[in-house]
């Protein structure tokens, strides 16, 4: 790759940043890296070919620090910033001093940031698109007072069970489901200050509440050519506190009439904000098969794997493609064989998944055919309180969707972590809930399952003792057995305690 962009810095850390770092080294394009004292050690700073240290303690003072990342970018010579996600990803303000800079920015305009930044913004904007939003009404008011009234008021319009959320937000900040009119007030009240801590915008909105509904998304791609395209749908139904931990593609349940018309809307979406780059259009899909916007993000997705796989489009390279000005290098697309993906995170899944710290002792990922996993840690990285809890991402691909499955439990099965606590054992029961196994997931799937939280079916004190043994075992290699042509099957010595766990490892 050549023209417009030679040299990329990443303003991000972590997992997505070695994954764009990798897509550079691969595009023939020279990477930077910027980095906080705690991440100096960090996997991706390494593979960069130069990296920058940021000034600062906090991410406020580093890696949200627009004025001190476009510094080193004009200091380091680059032509081009791509933001993966997070941080700086959907700074409309970002995206602009980028430009403004002469600088390449990766990703769509920051008016077409700013139209789906704000949520009531892109649902107007998605109704004049014909675009087609789910019932409910966009709250103006600032002041509380005027806003909890102008709730109250458009809530016996729209109906109960309804949804409050925040214009700005993203993530599961500032929403609020709300059964009953008595509860109202309050959930508003909650998602204001919630909204206001995590935005600085208060503003919410109200939505019908559809129960039984799929969380369905659509990959689009547009470049500077007159070309917007959809890479089929990815479902991302299986959720916790609204953040997904299971995704894949294709939908289970999709019909090539909806996906038709879903892949439509998508890209009719796209075009009303001038869309340049790669984004994702989120719907629901009711039991019915009616489908609705929910909002679009403005970046890559974390979950942007599942339609590489099942596509073959390399999406971070086609985001390269797209801000050097060259047209996209996919030509006519179709959905192959079946991927899923799950997100690890280091994080007690039976104590309210709140998130653990501590060393990656042991980190030994599943080998295999069509085993992907992205990933920012290594073995001997210490897992902080510092950043994101998610450690890496595991997507599997087959030929079909009970295959994929199949080579899902068995790569989780496979996959070893000691010295913090994670979700693989959350994730691989996950696998054999029948909903899951049917596909006939929902949003509400995992509420309705662990109402009161998740406990793990085994005794995690039983094998945490049973794991650590196996780990001693393993780096000594006392699991290891020499045989000779005259010894027999019924050999005595010690066999590795990975044989005969049920694996399904903390």
């Amino acid at each position: 790759m050549k023209a417009m962009v030679s040299k990329v810095l990443v303003a991000n850390r972590g997992e997505i940043a070695c994954r764009i770092l990798r897509a550079c080294n691969e595009a023939g394009l020279a990477s930077v890296a910027i980095y906080a004292a705690n991440d100096a050690s960090s996997l991706f700073v390494e593979l960069a070919d130069e990296s920058f240290l940021l000034e600062g303690d906090t991410i406020t003072e580093t890696y949200l620090h627009q004025s001190q990342i476009l510094d080193i970018a004009k200091n380091a010579g680059v032509d081009a910033i791509h933001p993966g996600f997070g941080f700086l990803s959907e700074r409309a303000d970002f995206a602009r001093a980028v430009s403004e800079a002469g600088i390449q920015w990766i990703g769509p305009s920051a008016n077409a940031i700013e139209k789906m930044g704000d949520k009531m913004t892109a649902r107007i904007t998605m109704r004049a698109a014909g675009v087609p939003v789910i019932p409910g009404e966009e709250i103006e008011e600032t002041d509380e007072d005027l806003a909890l009234q102008a709730i109250e008021q458009a809530s016996t319009r729209v109906g109960f069970p309804l949804l409050l959320k925040a214009s700005s937000g993203g993530g599961g900040k500032g929403m609020r489901a709300v059964e009953h009119p008595e509860e109202l007030l309050d959930a508003a009240r909650s998602a204001r200050r919630e909204a206001i801590a995590a935005f600085g915008d208060g503003r919410v909105y109200l939505e019908r509440l559809l129960t039984g509904s799929k969380h369905v998304e659509i990959q689009v791609l547009a470049d500077r050519h007159g070309r917007t395209i959809h890479l089929g749908e990815r479902e991302c139904s299986v959720q916790r506190r609204h953040q997904k931990v299971f995704e894949e593609a294709p939908c289970a349940t999709m019909t090539e009439e909806i996906r038709s018309a879903m892949g439509k809307a998508a890209v009719a979406a796209a075009t009303a904000v001038d869309y340049e780059g790669a984004g994702t259009v989120e719907f629901l899909l009711a039991p019915n098969g009616e489908f609705f916007f929910l909002e679009m993000n403005t970046r890559i997705q974390v979950e942007h794997p599942v339609t590489e796989m099942v596509t073959g489009v390399d999406i971070v390279r086609e985001q390269l493609r797209i801000a050097a000005g060259q047209p996209m290098s996919c030509g006519d697309l179709q959905m192959r064989g079946h991927a899923i993906e799950v997100r690890l995170y280091a994080e007690d899944a039976s104590n309210n998944f709140l998130p653990a710290i501590g060393p990656l002792s042991v980190f030994v990922p599943p080998e295999g055919p069509g085993i992907r996993l992205d990933t920012g840690v290594r073995q001997g990285d210490e897992v902080t309180p510092n950043y994101d809890p998610m450690l890496a991402k595991l997507i599997v691909w087959a030929p079909s969707r009970e295959e994929a499955l199949q080579r899902m439990r068995r790569s989780l099965d496979e996959f070893v972590v000691l010295g913090t606590t994670t979700n693989l054992r959350f994730l691989r029961e996950l696998c054999d809930v029948p909903d899951v196994i049917e596909g006939t997931t929902d949003t509400t799937m995992i509420d309705r399952l662990w109402p009161n939280g998740w406990n793990p079916n085994a005794s995690v004190e039983l094998e945490d003792g049973a794991l650590m043994a196996a780990a001693v075992a393993e780096s000594s290699g006392l699991h290891r057995q020499s045989h000779s042509s005259h010894q027999s099957d019924d050999f005595s010595g010690p066999v590795s305690p990975f044989r005969t766990l049920s694996r399904r490892y903390p």
